[in-house]
């Protein structure tokens, strides 16, 4: 357990990095980043947080997901009073709190130096497509329905292009930086595929070291486009090398989208 103090009015306070691995269904949220009045995952979790451990806590995720994104391992770092701060009991009653919505899968005590977005060295999404005539009311906050016929063979021969490192321009937001210049949009995809999990359900998986604002989101809607034919597999190439959002298909809508896992480097890898 790595410990360190701070000054609050005239008495020290030890303090102890916390880490939760949370997941949550994002219907019901305006995404993880806190906003003013309206629901969102990090406020829901930190009203939580507050309530149980007595004490102002400012929150890091892994990844800040979109409006109707969900989360099965999302992970979360702060400091919490370390005579305050049992996982155990801190898990219990977060989950009482915020449940069913919110479930915090780990609470544990990380090393002093750990930050849940800038100590990751690697994301997986997953992307999950109902393909066939009706869609399932049961599964309409979970997946994109998606009536056309796809080819899955198609849908990964299209996934090739994909891996490695480039600059994912057609397939992000632009972004700027705080000294208003244009952000790096080079990212390497480590893997990419999809899986038809039967009864229709197709899910596409990607694992890369990080992911642009809505990445995910335009792949699988230009992937979908070259599953229906309306794109062939070969022109992603030439997507990537234009830069341009023009050529790529539109966004993917958010509900079939997941945040799977966060990976860490060795010594934070065990902290959990």
């Amino acid at each position: 357990m790595t410990l360190f103090d701070f000054e609050s009015g005239g008495q020290q306070v030890q303090l102890v990095r916390a880490r939760l691995v949370v997941a949550y269904d994002g219907a019901g949220f305006h995404g993880f980043a806190a906003q003013p009045r309206v629901p969102t995952v990090a406020g829901a979790l930190r009203e939580g947080l507050e309530k149980v451990l007595g004490a102002p806590v400012e929150l890091t995720c892994a990844g800040r997901t979109d409006r109707g994104v969900h989360a099965w391992g999302q992970v979360v770092s702060f400091d919490a009073p370390a005579d305050r701060f049992d996982p155990v009991g801190l898990q219990r009653s977060l989950n009482r709190l915020c449940g069913p919505a919110i479930v915090v899968r780990e609470a544990s005590v990380a090393a002093a130096d750990f930050d849940a977005r800038h100590s990751a060295i690697g994301r997986t999404y997953r992307y999950t497509v109902l393909n066939r005539p009706v869609p399932d009311p049961f599964l309409s906050h979970l997946v994109w329905h998606v009536d056309t016929p796809l080819d899955l063979a198609l849908l990964r021969l299209a996934c090739d292009p994909l891996i490695g490192e480039h600059d994912f321009s057609a397939f992000c937001r632009k972004a700027k930086g705080r000294d208003g210049q244009p952000l790096s949009l080079v990212r390497n995809i480590r893997s990419a595929g999809w899986t038809d999990l039967g009864d229709g359900r197709l899910r596409f998986e990607v694992s890369a070291n990080a992911f642009c604002h809505q990445m995910v989101r335009s792949l699988v809607g230009t992937l979908v486009g070259v599953g229906t034919g309306r794109l062939h597999a070969g022109q992603l190439l030439g997507i990537l090398a234009s830069g341009s959002r023009q050529g790529a298909g539109p966004l993917a809508p958010p509900q079939g989208l997941c945040l799977w896992q966060v990976d860490y480097p060795e010594p934070f890898a065990t902290d959990g």
